[in-house]
């Protein structure tokens, strides 16, 4: 009787110890998924200093501003190619910056406005470009003698690349044309 109640208890220790042994398996791998998980959203999160105030931000992937930085990128590839001003350096230093931005497209009508003295006549008549973009583009020229709008449509798609320093977006503009550029308002300048 002595041994079978020995070989009880010991039985009921076994058993106290198993539970308590998967207990702490259970508590364990609970603990690691759940730091993993905290750990991870942690990741998510950057803080941005504004002078000592740290403001917390949360990443996002290209996928969720897509819209955002594919306007942003259109805008400025035409902010590029369409403002100019009668400056030859000034002229070539955002062509160099906007070509990062299109594919060949851009370039071929690059060098046909370059071909047919577009540039050279920017800077013999001291016209100044600029655009506004919105729903429609629309181009502004100020002459010596006059103020000229211009409607302006181009179209292109998009296509994704990896970002660089030169293109931040990671997008590029590919089969790029110019679909109608036609004069709205022509304004003479009053000269005191």
């Amino acid at each position: 009787m002595v041994i079978k109640n020995l070989e009880n208890k010991i039985k009921l220790v076994m058993i106290v110890s198993c539970l308590f042994m998967v207990g702490c398996i259970i508590i364990s791998l609970g603990s690691i998924f759940t730091a993993k998980g905290m750990v991870d959203d942690a990741h998510k999160k950057v803080y941005v200093l504004d002078g000592n105030v740290p403001i917390l931000v949360q990443r996002t992937t290209m996928d969720e501003t897509l819209d955002v930085e594919a306007k942003s990128h259109v805008e400025l590839f035409h902010h590029l190619f369409f403002t100019l001003a009668p400056d030859d350096k000034y002229i070539n230093y955002t062509m160099e910056k906007a070509m990062y931005l299109v594919d060949e497209t851009g370039l071929a009508q690059y060098n046909a406005l370059k071909e047919k003295g577009f540039y050279n006549n920017i800077m013999g008549t001291s016209a100044v470009f600029s655009i506004f973009c919105d729903s429609i583009g629309r181009q502004r020229i100020e002459r010596r003698t006059n103020i000229l709008m211009r409607k302006l449509v181009t179209a292109g798609e998009l296509k994704r690349v990896p970002r660089t320093e030169n293109n931040p977006h990671g997008l590029l503009i590919t089969n790029w044309r110019t679909l109608l550029n036609q004069d709205l308002e022509q304004k003479q300048k009053t000269i005191y």
